[in-house]
C-alpha cells in the first residue's frame, strides 16, 4: 500500500496519496477547484490555468493545480506539511486574470448558444469574471469546421483546452483531430478537413466546456431547464450503459451519458445518444389484424380475440427479441407454457447452454478489463459490438495489456496479435494458453455448429485467478442475458421451439424471417420485419417508454425507468401479456407492475439485487470438436442493429457515410 503523505489545504490537514495531484488532493479535502482542460479520464495538458493554486514557501507566484503532484511538494523549514491556499488573494487574482483572458475573444452567444445553462465558462464566469473588459481591439474570429452530422462547431468560442482533441485520441483512439499554429493564430482543427468516423464522437459535445462543439441534431430545439430528467438504461448494446434521458412533455429531446465506472465510465456511442429521432418515426401506435394479405387497424378487443382464437387452437411458441426486458418476457413464459407452448430467446442460433450462467454470462466483469494483463477477443469486433467496452480494452492496451484476436482482422483502435480467424487458430491458442488470460467471446463465434466447443474453450483459457483472467461473453442483444436468467429456452434452440408451432409469439423479434405458416402475433413498438410479416400486431412500448429490468452482458440487474409514454393506443409490454392471459384463459396472478416483480423475484432473486453481478461460478461445459470454420462477427452494420435504430434518419446517415469509407480506394504511398 502507498505511503499517505500529509499536507495542509486551506489550514485543513490530510493525508493523501503522494501521486495525487494537487487538484485531486483539494477534492479530497472538499475544496472545489475551478478547470477548463482537466479532465478525471484524459491526460493532464495544463492549458487553461483556470486551476491556479497557492503553494506557501513555493515560487512567488501560483502553480496549476493540476499538473503538479503531492511528492512535488517540499516540506516546511522546520518539517512542517506541505501548505496549499486556494483561496488567497493571490489565487483570486490569478484566476480573475485568466477569466479576463479567456473572455478576450469569446462572443456574447449566451443567448443562443446550446450550451446556455449547462456552460461551465458561464459558471466561473459568475465566479471569477468582471463587469468590464480592458481590451479594446476587435474579438479573434474562427471558421467553423464540418466534422459530420453528429457534432456541430462553433469555433470563435473555443479555448483552447484539448478535450476534444485527447478524447478522439486516447480514449476513441481514432487519432482525427489535433491542434495547429501558435498564439492567436492556433485553432483546433481536424486532419485534412476530414469528418470524425469515430464511433464515441459524441461524448466531445459533453466535454467541450465551452459552446464550440455542441450536438447537431439537437441544436436550437430546447433548453435545459425546460426539460425533465430521467436517469435510466441503454438498450442499444449489450453493455447496458447508463444513460439520462431528457423528454418534454411526451417527446424524447436528447440522451446523455450518466457515470458508472464498472459499466460505461461516462461515455456512450453515438447510437445511443443520436438514435433519439428513431424513437419517433415508423411507431406502432394501434391494433392491427391482417385481413385478405393486408393489415386493417383494429380495436384492443378484436386483436385479443384474434390472438385468443389462434392461441386456442394449437401449440404457441413464444420468441425473445433482441431489445426485449425481463417482466414481459416473465409475463410471456408464464402464459405460454401454461399453454403448453415453448420459449427461445437464442434466435441468433448462438450455442449458449440452457441454466449455466457461467456459460453465458462468464466469469469476469467488464471492470475486470482494467485489471487484466492479456485479453484474448474471439469471434468478436467489440468496436461495432460495443463501442465503449472496446475503448476500456484500448485502455487496458495502454496501459501494457497484451491484446490478441481470433476472427474476422479488423480494426480496433489499437494494435493487437492476429492469430487466425477461425478454430485452427483458437485451438493453438488452446494450447498455448497462459496463466489468468480474459476471453472475450462474442456471438460471431457462437453461432455455428461448433459453438459448444468454442465457448468450451474459452472457458479453459479464460481461467479465473486471483489477479485476473475470465471470461466475458460479449452479447449483441440487450435482452439475451435476462432471457437466459429466466430460462426463456427450449433444448434444441430455434428450430425445437418452432416444431409443429401453429401461433408463433413475436416479442419484439425483428432481425430474424419467421417462417411461413404459423400464425404470427407480433408485439413491438416499430414497423419493422417482425411487424410485415404479422397476422396481429400488437403496439408496445419502446425502450424509454416503459419501467423494467435488463440485465447486461456481465450479468448485471439494471432498472430502467419509464421516461414517457407509448403512443396513441399502445401499452406497456407486461400489461398487453398480462391482459391478454385473461381472454385466452390463462389469467397471470398479478394486476401490477409491483406484483408481477414480487413473483419474479420470488422465482429468481438474484434479478432483485439491482446493480450487483450475481456470481457464476465456473462450470465446465460439455465439448466438443473445433472446426475449421471462420468466425465473424453478427453485427453488419453497426448503426443499424435494431428496429429503433433502422428508423432512424441519424443512423441512416451514419451507416451511408461508413460505408463510403469503406469503400474509399486508398492512394498509393
Amino acid at each position: 500500500m502507498t505511503d499517505l503523505r500529509p499536507i495542509v489545504i486551506d489550514g485543513q490537514t490530510l493525508e493523501v496519496d503522494p501521486a495525487l495531484t494537487l487538484l485531486q488532493a483539494c477534492e479530497q479535502a472538499g475544496v472545489e477547484i475551478p478547470r477548463f482542460c482537466y479532465h478525471e479520464r484524459l491526460s493532464i495538458a495544463g492549458n487553461c490555468r483556470m486551476c491556479l493554486v497557492e503553494v506557501v514557501g513555493g515560487p512567488p507566484k501560483p502553480a496549476a493545480s493540476c499538473a503538479m503532484q503531492v511528492k512535488d511538494l517540499r516540506p516546511g523549514r522546520n518539517g512542517e506539511p506541505p501548505e496549499v491556499r486556494t483561496k488567497s488573494p493571490m489565487v483570486r487574482k490569478a484566476r480573475e486574470g485568466v477569466m479576463e483572458f479567456l473572455l478576450i475573444n469569446h462572443p456574447l452567444d449566451c443567448p443562443i448558444c446550446d450550451q446556455g445553462g449547462e456552460c461551465d465558462l458561464q459558471d466561473q464566469a459568475m465566479a471569477y469574471g468582471v463587469d468590464f473588459s480592458r481590451y479594446r481591439e476587435p474579438k479573434r474570429a474562427a471558421e467553423d469546421l464540418q466534422l459530420g452530422p453528429l457534432v456541430g462547431t462553433h469555433m470563435t468560442r473555443c479555448i483552447s483546452c484539448t478535450r476534444c482533441v485527447r478524447f478522439i485520441t486516447e480514449v476513441a483512439g481514432v487519432a482525427e483531430m489535433g491542434q495547429t499554429g501558435r498564439g492567436e493564430d492556433s485553432e483546433i482543427t481536424s486532419y485534412l478537413g476530414q469528418i470524425l468516423s469515430s464511433e464515441m464522437q459524441g461524448n466531445i459535445v459533453d466535454l467541450c466546456p465551452v459552446g464550440a462543439l455542441t450536438n447537431k441534431p439537437y441544436a436550437f430545439t430546447a433548453r435545459p431547464w425546460e426539460l425533465r430528467k430521467v436517469e435510466t438504461i441503454d438498450a442499444m448494446d449489450a453493455l447496458g450503459s447508463n444513460i439520462r434521458v431528457d423528454v418534454r412533455g411526451r417527446e424524447v429531446m436528447r440522451i446523455l451519458p450518466r457515470n458508472h465506472d464498472d459499466v460505461n465510465e461516462e461515455w456512450i456511442a453515438d447510437k445511443t445518444r443520436q438514435v433519439v429521432d428513431g424513437l419517433k418515426r415508423q411507431r406502432l401506435d394501434r391494433p392491427y389484424i391482417r385481413e385478405n394479405g393486408r393489415l386493417r387497424a383494429a380495436s384492443w378487443a378484436e386483436a385479443f380475440a384474434a390472438c385468443a382464437a389462434a392461441m386456442k387452437g394449437g401449440k404457441v411458441a413464444a420468441l425473445a427479441g433482441d431489445l426485449a426486458p425481463v417482466e414481459p418476457l416473465f409475463a410471456l413464459r408464464q402464459l405460454v407454457e401454461g399453454l403448453g407452448g415453448s420459449v427461445e430467446c437464442r434466435t441468433d442460433g448462438a450455442k449458449l447452454p440452457e441454466g449455466d450462467r457461467s456459460a453465458y454470462v462468464g466469469t469476469a466483469g467488464v471492470a475486470d478489463i482494467d485489471r487484466a494483463k492479456r485479453i484474448l477477443l474471439v469471434g468478436t469486433n467489440p468496436r461495432a459490438e460495443a463501442p465503449v467496452l472496446n475503448a476500456r480494452i484500448r485502455r487496458a492496451w495502454a496501459n501494457g495489456a497484451d491484446v490478441a484476436l481470433i476472427g474476422a482482422a479488423v480494426d480496433l483502435t489499437y494494435p493487437c496479435e492476429y492469430l487466425g480467424e477461425g478454430g485452427a487458430a483458437l485451438g493453438k491458442a488452446l494450447d498455448a494458453a497462459g496463466p489468468e488470460t480474459l476471453v472475450i467471446v462474442g456471438q460471431g463465434a457462437l453461432m455455428g455448429e461448433d459453438g459448444g466447443a468454442v465457448l468450451a474453450a474459452c472457458q479453459r483459457i479464460g481461467v479465473k485467478g486471483e489477479t485476473g483472467g475470465g471470461l466475458l461473453v460479449l452479447h449483441t442483444a440487450a435482452g439475451r442475458v435476462g432471457a437466459m436468467d429466466l430460462g426463456f429456452t427450449t433444448r434444441g434452440g430455434l428450430a425445437a421451439a418452432l416444431d409443429g408451432a401453429g401461433v408463433v409469439y413475436a416479442l419484439g423479434v425483428d432481425e430474424i424471417d419467421i417462417p411461413a405458416g404459423p400464425f404470427v402475433i407480433y408485439q413491438g413498438s416499430h414497423g419493422d420485419r417482425g411487424a410485415h410479416r404479422a397476422d396481429v400486431v400488437l403496439p408496445g412500448a419502446a425502450y424509454t417508454e416503459q419501467s423494467a429490468i435488463l440485465v447486461n452482458t456481465e450479468g448485471r440487474a439494471q432498472m430502467a425507468f419509464r421516461a414517457g409514454f407509448p403512443p396513441g393506443e399502445a401499452k406497456e409490454d407486461w400489461a398487453i401479456i398480462r391482459a391478454l392471459s385473461e381472454h385466452v384463459g390463462e389469467k397471470l396472478p398479478y394486476d401490477s407492475l409491483a406484483q408481477l416483480r414480487e413473483k419474479l423475484f420470488a422465482a429468481h432473486p438474484h434479478l432483485a439485487r439491482i446493480d450487483e453481478i450475481a456470481v457464476s461460478e465456473a462450470v465446465a461445459t460439455p465439448s466438443g470438436a473445433l472446426t475449421t470454420a471462420r468466425y465473424e462477427t453478427p453485427v453488419r452494420d453497426h448503426f443499424l442493429t435494431n428496429p429503433v435504430a433502422r428508423a432512424s434518419a441519424v443512423m441512416a446517415e451514419l451507416s451511408r457515410l461508413a460505408a463510403e469509407r469503406a469503400e474509399r480506394p486508398m492512394a498509393a504511398e
